[in-house]
């Protein structure tokens, strides 16, 4: 096991702002080396100018044919000058031209600051290639923390959710349940503090549209004008500027299923022997409420096809992280999907697993981080070997009611995976992952 400590983030220093300038992308190196290089011409040119009036009048006229004269002096005069107004002239133009897309009037080291998030800006869009699998609530969170890396995300989102507004359209419009892919666009979009108020607005039952809320609206409308719901989430983020993309694990109208383990029968004989009942439960809203120990969970239909651009987009990442929330209900439906889980297991990436900081009431109750991965080896293979852990915990004060802290093994239990552990907890909600703590230690491994 391997204790982790997070890069503590810095404010800007002079060295920063300096290379910033240099490297903003508004190509101030080629613009700023242009007046060097007319100065240095320049130079030469007024050199070769004294040198021919003043000091060649004394030479032999055999030794001065063979030197420059003042002439060529006065031409790298002239050409030095126009390279240095010319290159002055592009940098106050790229200058100007990035002023004119800010709204707000900057200070000197303002401007200075604007070119360090530009730059910033550029780094993201050539970083590591990131899928993120899930679902729930888990993925947004490690998305935002993410998204100060790297542009190249892709997040890879179930579509077995049947429960409130996105099951009541999936059942009336016969279509794939949206809810997922809000949270995720709402998470990845520039504005994401207003477009999740937006898109999470909820109507009430006074509006005719009960309990449906503006996100899943607006993702059905672009499905029905575009044709498809792969369209429509494409068009979807790119209407709410989406840094990314979200795709589905399958396009297939799959149902989550699962085998349980249910307590003995307050009735019959079954009270006496103290055995276990087994159940089958269908409907992915329903596994939770079923009131038992989850053995397994499996889709209908099991040899459901993956989406084509999900298993390309495994398959050429650099990282792929299981991202937390409902393990059984939001990650797992994903890796049941043979051929997604298949290319992850191919793939040369790194493969991370990021394991939920507390327990989830009717799922993973007294869950400990390696029953998370004895159930994700029994699902997913070896898919995922590497897991990061949070530590900060204190067994004895739950993080809230009714759910308990995922806990570490023992120093002498046995691992069959790579542990990193670390800090990952919010401080106002500590049942949950800091967005920058867990990317953070995620973009370390």
């Amino acid at each position: 096991m391997r204790r982790r400590k997070a890069p503590t983030p810095t404010a800007p220093t002079l060295r920063s702002r300096i290379a910033a300038i240099v490297d903003s992308g508004f190509a101030f190196k080629r613009w700023m080396l242009l007046p060097l290089l007319g100065v240095l011409l320049s130079g030469l040119g007024m050199s070769l100018i004294v040198t021919d009036l003043v000091v060649l009048s004394r030479i032999p006229v055999l030794l001065r044919n063979l030197l420059l004269d003042w002439s060529s002096g006065l031409i790298l005069l002239i050409v030095g000058l126009a390279f240095a107004a010319f290159g002055l002239w592009r940098l106050n133009r790229e200058m100007i031209s990035f002023l004119l897309e800010r709204e707000e009037v900057l200070d000197n080291l303002e401007i200075v600051d604007a070119l360090v998030a530009r730059r910033q800006q550029r780094k993201r869009r050539t970083g590591p290639r990131i899928v993120v699998i899930g679902g729930g609530t888990g993925m947004p969170t490690l998305l935002r923390g993410l998204q100060r890396y790297t542009e190249n995300i892709t997040a890879v989102v179930t579509v077995a959710d049947d429960g409130g507004s996105s099951g009541r359209l999936r059942r009336q419009m016969g279509m794939l349940p949206p809810g997922d892919f809000r949270n995720n666009i709402a998470a990845l979009s520039e504005s994401e503090g207003l477009m999740t108020q937006l898109l999470q607005y909820r109507f009430g039952d006074k509006d005719g549209l009960s309990n449906h809320n503006f996100g899943n609206l607006f993702i059905t409308t672009m499905a029905a004008i575009t044709g498809s719901f792969e369209r429509g989430i494409a068009e979807s983020s790119r209407v709410l500027a989406v840094r990314g993309r979200i795709l589905p694990s399958t396009l297939e109208n799959v149902t989550l299923c699962a085998e349980i383990a249910l307590p003995p029968s307050q009735e019959g004989d079954l009270e006496n022997s103290g055995e276990e009942r087994w159940a089958y439960v269908r409907g992915e809203s329903r596994i939770p409420d079923a009131g038992g120990r989850i053995l397994r969970v499996y889709l209908e239909p099991e040899d459901c096809r993956a989406y084509p651009e999900t298993v390309q987009a495994i398959l050429r990442a650099d990282l792929i992280i299981a991202a937390p929330g409902s393990f059984f209900t939001s990650l797992l439906p994903n890796l049941l999907v043979p051929y997604v889980r298949a290319a992850i297991c191919a793939s040369n990436a790194v493969r991370v697993y990021v394991c939920n900081v507390a327990t989830q009431a009717g799922e993973t109750d007294h869950f400990t981080v390696s029953d998370h991965m004895r159930h994700l080896r029994q699902h997913a293979g070896d898919a995922f070997t590497h897991v990061l852990a949070n530590d900060a915990y204190d067994p004895a004060q739950p993080p809230s009611a009714n759910v308990q802290w995922v806990t570490l093994p023992t120093e002498d239990e046995a691992l069959d995976y790579t542990l990193d552990k670390a800090d990952l907890v919010d401080a106002q909600r500590p049942w949950r992952h800091d967005p920058q703590k867990v990317a953070a230690q995620v973009m370390a491994i």
